[in-house]
């Protein structure tokens, strides 16, 4: 397994507020550390996003001409930060794609939630989303529409009233972390949305591990990218340092 572990990534994008790191890229391949608030593409609000930002970057770095293409195999919410891989050839974006939809991709988060969290909590619910706000809510199983979500939360450390959780999808749903903890009993610090979160917070939740098979090299690969040192984050400083995630 080729391992890229935190460190000095390999260079960076800078656009205004926001800086993209680059863990990695090859002719396939492109893995970047999204900041939080980025969106991950263009959207209604005509901000700058993730994907457009990195064409520009390949494009400049390798002299490309016309339109750069970049396949995007998954998403991150708009306020959440952290490793995403991004498709650099149509091959790879369809493999990387199917990985994802197969669950071949495994996507580990780190959270910092409110309340004492239990060592371990394997949660499972079915979410329906609202096509019109883009709230999603738990429902029953017999809901028209419903899906079903499942993760694992582990605990790491309590301190403060907050609780650091390293979180393992089994599903891959619409602000599933956020609804299904919310749901629980422990909401996500600075979650606007669905933890009562204040302003001026920035929601504890980071894309902090990915793993998966090269898409044409079928080498195994894994990715770590751990989250700031400030907000609710500063709290378990010492612990996510220490973490292998």
């Amino acid at each position: 397994m080729r391992e890229f572990e935190p460190g000095a990534p390999l260079g960076a994008v800078q656009s205004g507020k926001y800086k993209v790191g680059v863990l990695y890229e090859d002719n396939h391949l492109l893995v970047v550390v999204k900041p939080p608030n980025l969106p991950v593409q263009a959207d209604a609000s005509g901000d700058t996003d993730l994907l457009t930002l990195m064409k520009g970057y390949i494009g400049e770095k390798y002299h490309k001409p016309g339109a750069v293409y970049l396949g995007l195999c998954h998403r991150l919410d708009r306020p959440v930060g952290g490793a995403m891989v991004l498709a650099r050839t149509s091959k790879a974006a369809a493999r990387l794609s199917a990985a994802f939809a197969g669950h071949g991709v495994q996507k580990t988060y780190l959270a910092v939630v409110r309340g004492a969290a239990p060592d371990q909590m394997e949660l499972c619910d079915y979410l329906l989303k609202d096509g019109r706000s883009g709230m999603v809510k738990v429902v029953e199983a017999s809901a028209p529409g419903a899906k079903q979500a499942r993760l694992v939360s582990e605990n790491l450390a309590r301190r403060e009233g907050l609780s650091l959780q390293k979180v393992r999808l089994m599903t891959g749903r619409s602000h599933q972390i956020r609804v299904q903890h919310a749901n629980a009993g422990f909401p996500l610090w600075g979650d606007a949305r669905y933890g009562q979160g204040r302003p001026g917070e920035q929601i504890a939740l980071w894309a902090a591990r990915l793993e998966f098979e090269h898409p044409t090299r079928k080498t195994p690969m894994r990715f770590v990218s751990l989250p700031p040192e400030s907000g609710a984050w500063a709290v378990f400083r010492d612990e996510i340092k220490g973490d292998e995630c």
